[in-house]
């Protein structure tokens, strides 16, 4: 990895490392070359040494981030969310910018403009994937970056939870206005979503095989966890699913909807319903209060909803206030 040549009564140091612009230094002494040269190896092997600005100028940020969506993305649960937030970044100036020049304050410049747009756990979420974009280049790609930009900026502290419930008769509105879209789905989902607590990404994954409408079960084989749940049924839900398997013939999947369909009904829902500040996975909120409102224990709520941490769960626990005040007379 170093050379050490002797140049006009001299000692000329030089450190190589691929993909990294050499690094090199002239001594009087032979002992002080070697020592240099040892440390500035030692330094390569545990950072690596600054990256050659011509390796990293045949790469563009856009190039890398495309790689990254074929090549990493489509092995993830959220493959399809991931799609479209790595398109939507590919638009960005900064993406046509190669590595060479590219480093943190470019992404805080980014970061501070999408803060005045959305929410931060929306901006915090595209940072954790372009920081996880950048280490699998650096770690598998071997693209001679010294560090990662991400990694160099803070990130946004994430929202206060929402606690947002349904009111009085919107529930009824919500069904009434899903009645409107093409199909049944979207009333169905929202009205499984509302029985069965279960996530946007677990409804729409679910097969045909995985419940059984007799025993009243339906297993969910991954979760946002990574692990499986099985969880029961009421009656309601299994009057909702006759009548969609009725509907589905032969087809595997429960429901024939993607999550960008679901959002666009979503968005057409609360405009002709007249419904303001509801969000699809606030369903999922209502679903578990509603649980303990009918007298569920904690631990039967994270049977069903898949809380790993039964304080997850507290926050929920403030709408049965009225309930135990009942109790105690």
């Amino acid at each position: 990895m170093s050379t050490i040549r002797k140049r006009n009564g001299k000692y000329q140091v030089q450190v190589r490392l691929q993909g990294s612009a050499p690094m090199s230094k002239t001594f009087t002494r032979l002992e002080d070359a070697k020592t240099w040269a040892r440390l500035t190896e030692i330094e390569a092997e545990q950072i690596g040494l600054p990256a050659d600005p011509r390796a990293l100028a045949k790469v563009t940020v856009g190039e890398m981030l495309e790689r990254y969506r074929d090549e990493v993305v489509p092995k993830k649960r959220g493959a399809e969310y991931e799609t479209i937030m790595v398109n939507a970044m590919l638009r960005h100036p900064w993406a046509k910018r190669s590595l060479a020049h590219i480093d943190g304050a470019t992404f805080a410049e980014h970061r501070d403009a999408r803060l005045r747009t959305v929410l931060p756990c929306t901006v915090k979420r595209e940072l954790a994937m372009l920081q996880h974009a950048f280490d699998v280049a650096i770690k598998d790609w071997s693209i001679p970056l010294r560090a990662n930009p991400i990694k160099a900026i803070s990130k946004p502290t994430g929202a206060k939870k929402r606690d947002r419930r349904l009111g009085r008769g919107e529930l009824a509105r919500l069904v009434q206005t899903a009645k409107q879209c093409k199909g049944d789905h979207m009333r169905a989902l929202i009205l499984l979503a509302i029985e069965t607590g279960m996530r946007q990404g677990e409804l729409l994954a679910a097969k045909w095989s995985h419940i059984n409408l007799a025993a009243r079960h339906w297993f969910i084989p991954l979760t946002k966890n990574g692990e499986s749940r099985t969880i029961p049924l009421t009656r309601r839900c299994v009057r909702t699913l006759r009548i969609l398997k009725k509907v589905a013939g032969d087809a595997k999947g429960v429901f024939d909807l993607t999550r960008e369909a679901v959002k666009c009904s979503w968005r057409r829902i609360m405009k002709r319903s007249g419904i303001e500040n509801l969000n699809f996975h606030d369903l999922r909120h209502e679903a578990i209060s509603r649980f303990f409102e009918r007298g569920l224990s904690v631990p039967e709520v994270s049977l069903i909803s898949g809380h790993k941490d039964a304080r997850m769960l507290f926050r929920y626990t403030h709408m049965t206030a009225a309930h135990v005040l009942a109790k105690l007379g």
